[in-house]
């Protein structure tokens, strides 16, 4: 119970840890995984159960390294910056859990340029591990970071792997069509503004020009950014993953593109804690 008197659940409380884990046991090597879990968010009451402190991050990747049955992560990530932190404490802890072997790289998600820029600061000026990696959220509905930190990450050599690429899932079907999650989920019916309108529906034209699937040019605008490393892609049923690979060798045309970005309307999206 959190101090209001209201019950809150830790994010995915660590289940989605222990299914990734036995899925690696069962289907794969350790590896020939790249494995990436995040440290941030509410886990529990107490000074430990959140945020970017030295005590949450030491107590948190131990937590998911239990959870996961493994001796170390690929990729930690910070899920956003903390303004209740010192950035060097924060640096220097995250820097410790490389020197310990505990996590390979280091990664960051959600922020705006100057918060990703002095966390970076404070990891050259000590000779700490710095970040090889943004998660940010990024398609043609909401393109802000492209003034800031995408060129940032391109000039740090930072790589980008944005969520969210087909933007909820509005990018992947004609205006108008509703999901189920689309009909419910705050978050995705945020997607549902009159600006949005013009790019999804020049996604389609392109779409239908192509004989492709919408969701298959909103990636394939993505994968076109020299700075994307890897977008993730939020497979919900079995034929998703193929329908995202084809994606790859679906090369848009300097025209396509032009069409596809020309409706954008950049008032029409909010801050990085806008996307959670």
């Amino acid at each position: 119970m959190s101090r209001s008197g209201t019950r809150r659940t830790p994010i995915s409380s660590g289940r989605l840890n222990k299914v990734v884990g036995r899925a690696i046991r069962r289907y794969s090597r350790r590896e020939d995984i790249v494995l990436a879990t995040k440290v941030y968010g509410w886990m529990h009451d107490g000074p430990g159960g959140r945020g970017l402190s030295r005590k949450a991050i030491l107590e948190q990747v131990d937590a998911s390294l239990t959870r996961l049955d493994v001796d170390y992560i690929d990729l930690y990530q910070i899920h956003r910056f903390d303004p209740d932190t010192p950035v060097d404490e924060t640096m220097q802890a995250l820097h410790d859990l490389v020197r310990a072997g505990k996590v390979r790289y280091l990664g960051a998600s959600s922020m705006y340029a100057w918060q990703f820029a002095k966390l970076q600061h404070s990891a050259e000026m000590h000779g700490w591990t710095p970040f090889e990696a943004m998660q940010n959220q990024y398609n043609l509905l909401r393109r802000p970071d492209e003034r800031e930190l995408l060129a940032m990450c391109a000039d740090l050599g930072v790589g980008v792997v944005p969520y969210s690429p087909q933007g909820k899932g509005r990018l992947a079907r004609p205006w108008g069509e509703q999901s189920q999650r689309s009909s419910v989920d705050k978050v995705v019916k945020s997607f549902d503004s009159p600006l949005d309108e013009p790019v999804v529906n020049a996604v389609q034209r392109v779409a239908e020009a192509r004989g492709a699937s919408m969701a298959q040019v909103a990636l394939a605008w993505v994968l076109n950014s020299p700075v994307v490393s890897a977008p993730i892609v939020g497979a919900t049923k079995p034929h998703h993953l193929p329908e995202a690979i084809a994606a790859l060798d679906l090369h848009l045309t300097d025209d396509e593109i032009q069409s596809l970005e020309e409706p954008y309307t950049a008032g029409s999206c909010a801050g990085p804690d806008a996307y959670s």
